[in-house]
Formats: structure tokens, sequence, C-alpha cells
């Protein structure tokens, strides 16, 4: 997705209340597609806090508002022999891959009380992942051209929100340790070419997902209490 220009303003800290995590587990696609719904309805009604879902999906593709079946490479046949289902999203982008060892987040948040544009909050989760990545002693970076997670060795992190009545859906998805082949099955975000890679196959082991968890819930309300830019 291309990236929209930022101007940099001063950090204004925002007060708002802590944020709630929620931790799934391993959950298929459409189970985490239902509590959504309903936390974006309760969030707007002022019921809940912003709140934070974090889960891993079990092997599947999804197909944003602007993405086709022609971005899948692998056939009917192919994909149902590896178990991975395929359904169509109400995120913006293209298509991506989602499986085990791929941390998930859907952070369901009221952008306009914390008086961020979706490009600024797009960029929050951008500068979250890149510190919570940072603690496991890996340098990644932001891509002026695309959104998302980045490193010399490819795009570690993929970022596809919406928003209904100024409450965001669907989110970010990090790469740890998923099984990395599936994503020769698609045009991962329409640029495929430009690699995907994840934090085990950068360090050379695998990666903690339960405490990397905790820090990235801790870095998401850093960078959401902070409104730091405007387009």
């Amino acid at each position: 997705m291309p990236r929209q220009r930022l101007r940099p303003r001063p950090s204004v800290l925002v007060s708002t209340p802590p944020l709630a995590v929620r931790d799934l587990g391993r959950v298929g696609y459409a189970e985490a597609l239902a509590p959504q719904d309903g936390l974006v309805e309760q969030r707007r009604q002022n019921h809940i806090p912003d709140t934070l879902l974090l889960l891993e999906h079990a092997p599947v593709i999804t197909l944003g508002r602007r993405g086709t079946r022609a971005d899948i490479y692998a056939s009917d046949e192919q994909l149902t022999r590896s178990g991975i289902e395929v359904h169509q999203a109400t995120r913006g982008g293209l298509v991506t891959y989602h499986g085990p060892g791929q941390l998930v987040g859907y952070p369901i948040v009221d952008v306009r009380a914390r008086k961020l544009t979706i490009p600024c909050y797009v960029r929050a989760l951008e500068n979250a992942i890149i510190a919570a990545l940072d603690g496991l002693g890996l340098e990644a970076r932001l891509n002026d051209n695309h959104v998302g997670v980045w490193t010399s060795q490819g795009k570690i992190a993929a970022i596809g929100v919406a928003q209904r009545h100024g409450i965001t859906l669907h989110g970010f998805a990090v790469n740890l340790q998923p099984e990395l082949s599936h994503f020769e099955l698609i045009n991962p975000c329409g640029i495929g070419d430009l690699g995907v890679t994840s934090a085990q196959a950068i360090l050379g082991h695998a990666v903690d997902i339960t405490q990397f968890k905790h820090a990235i819930a801790q870095q998401v309300q850093h960078y959401l209490d902070q409104s730091t830019c405007a387009n």
C-alpha cells in the first residue's frame, strides 16, 4: 500500500485510559472477526476502553478491499492440501497470509478521541512494532514508499486497517516464526518482489511469543498515547 506523506509536529500526550489487552491464543480467521465487530460497537458506545486483541491465526490468506484472486498463485487444490483457507477481508490493501508463528494484533481504538488521523494511527503501529523488534535485538525500519515494517532482508510486518465511526479494526501482523514458504503462494501486499522475512530467519533462533506479546502491547500503548504527526 502506498504511503501517504506525513508532516511531523511536536508530540502531544493524550490522556486516555490504559489499553485493555486480550490474548485470544490461536483462532481461525472467521472466529476473530465476530468479536471485533462487537467490540467496535462497544467502543463506539464507550462501554469499553481502547482494546488490543493479540492472537495467532490458523493458516489463512486474506484479500483486502483491493485484492483479487489473481494475487494468489496457488490453486484451490494446492491450498486445500496445505490446509490454508481464503477469506475476503474488509481491511484496506491487497492480499496477505496469516499463520502460526505470526503475531497478529487487532487494536479497537477510538482514533477521534485520540485526535489521530488514520495515517498517523498507522505510523504509531509501525513505530510500536519497530520498538518491540528492537527489544529482540532486531533492527527494523519504515519504508518511505510502502506501509509496514521492513528490514534489510525484507518485510517483517504488515498493516491493514479499517474504521467504523472513528473506531479502528483489523491491524497488524508481525512475522516472528511463521512458515515463510506459505508467502510464496501469494503476491504479499502486491509487492512480493521486495521479499518477506521473519525474526527467526534474521536472528537464527525462535522467539518467545509470550514475551513479545507483552512487549508489543506496551509499545502500542506508548505510541498511541502520542500524537506525533499530521497529514
